[in-house]
């Protein structure tokens, strides 16, 4: 009797052992974004709502030149170790995100070589012992792509990062760790440059990905277009420039299950200086869908928006016109209870599911989200199977009006 029980148990060690991820947790991820820069910008660790959320990614830790290191330096990082304290006397989950769209720039050549993938394992196991860390998120924007315009590139980059992630499962210390990648709208770039079409073997070894469903429009088109869209299927097919549905779609034909997607959501919009005559379609100023602006005059965002600055390649950056959801509150375009305030025209578009306010007196048009497209999002999520959500940032939102109504929708509580 003994040996028929001994058989299947080894059976199912021998089914762990093969698939470190067979007990795999299902609970929704309710996350946020932490950017250590603003913890002294108006955004302190004592603001986060704690109570709301199970999974918090301090940003950034940055690569390096050096495979044996990471940087710290342009993320506060002397409020890691109070973020952990803080997320943990919570019961919510610590994690670092490594990489961003400023960090990227080595993990290609960190991960090119057996050998550095090896150290880059420990590098990181390191760093995950020396802060008390629950799980990493990757966030290399992007594989065998330049993003920020300086990174390393291979066209082995997403070979090298599936072994890399594979090798670094089988380490000890990241064995029990939540391993995530927040990713684009479609999968990595395979060594022709196009989106892989097998996204299989990163089911296996990530927990799950984060699909950064924003900055899909911004001021890089020629028109005004939705910052973060639930869904491009029913636009004109120049304005299909990806959407969560399409992003959902692609990675689970790829072979990701929907169920270890979670959405990324954006708590911030992007401004455009658009003339009267492009922004009304009519006597009664109906707002036109996807106005031409003028790109020669970008809008200043809110408070926390850049003014100019050099960035890590380099290169001069003007002002992003990023308008948080607290900043169009401070800046007149929305009440306090996130409703147009008077003289701001408005239009939902039923499509992309967001919305948008304009100023005429100073001619800013804004695509942002609120609290009827975050519940459109919420329901889609709850609708789809998806895992859950992750929003950037924690201190873009106003109130957490934007957090209830995800939640609310989502309908985790």
């Amino acid at each position: 009797m003994l040996s028929t029980i001994i058989l299947p148990l080894l059976s199912l060690s021998a089914a762990v052992s093969a698939n470190p991820l067979a007990a795999r947790s299902t609970t929704p991820v309710v996350a946020t974004w932490y950017a250590g820069w603003h913890a002294t910008e108006g955004f302190p660790l004592s603001s986060v709502s704690w109570d709301k959320y199970n999974t918090l990614y301090y940003s950034f830790a940055e690569t390096t030149q050096n495979v044996t290191s990471l940087s710290l330096a342009d993320s506060d990082g002397e409020m890691l170790p109070q973020f952990v304290s803080e997320a943990h006397a919570h019961g919510v989950e610590a994690h670092i995100a490594v990489g961003g769209w400023t960090g990227s720039v080595w993990f290609s050549s960190n991960l090119a070589t057996a050998e550095n993938r090896t150290a880059f394992v420990q590098t990181v196991a390191d760093f995950v012992l020396q802060y008390n860390l629950d799980g990493i998120q990757f966030d290399w924007e992007s594989p065998n792509n330049q993003g920020i315009g300086c990174n390393t590139i291979s066209v082995n980059d997403t070979a090298n990062f599936l072994a890399f992630l594979q090798e670094l499962r089988q380490n000890p210390v990241a064995a029990k760790l939540t391993l995530s990648a927040a990713v684009g709208l479609s999968p990595f770039f395979d060594a022709t440059g196009s989106p892989s079409t097998d996204a299989t073997g990163f089911a296996k070894v990530l927990d799950y990905v984060a699909v950064m469903n924003y900055d899909v429009w911004g001021p890089w088109f020629s028109t005004v277009g939705p910052n973060a869209p639930l869904n491009d299927t029913c636009a004109a097919s120049a304005n299909q420039q990806g959407s969560a549905v399409s992003a959902v779609k692609s990675w689970t034909d790829a072979g990701m299950p929907v169920n270890q997607i979670v959405l990324g959501v954006a708590s911030y919009g992007h401004s455009f200086n658009v003339s009267p005559s492009n922004t009304f379609t009519s006597d009664a100023k109906n707002l036109a869908a996807y106005p031409a602006y003028n790109a020669s005059n970008q809008p200043l965002g809110d408070a926390w928006d850049n003014t100019g600055y050099v960035d890590v390649c380099g290169v001069y950056e003007g002002s992003g016109g990023t308008f948080n959801f607290w900043g169009l509150i401070d800046n007149g375009f929305l009440t306090e209870d996130g409703t147009p305030a008077d003289g701001i025209y408005y239009r939902y578009d039923n499509c992309s599911q967001t919305p948008y306010v304009y100023n005429e007196t100073s001619q800013v048009m804004i695509s942002f989200d609120n609290v009827k497209s975050f519940a459109a999002k919420g329901e889609y999520i709850k609708n789809t199977g998806l895992r859950g959500f992750s929003m950037w940032e924690a201190g873009g939102d106003y109130k957490d009006m934007l957090l209830n109504s995800i939640i609310d929708a989502f309908e985790y509580r």
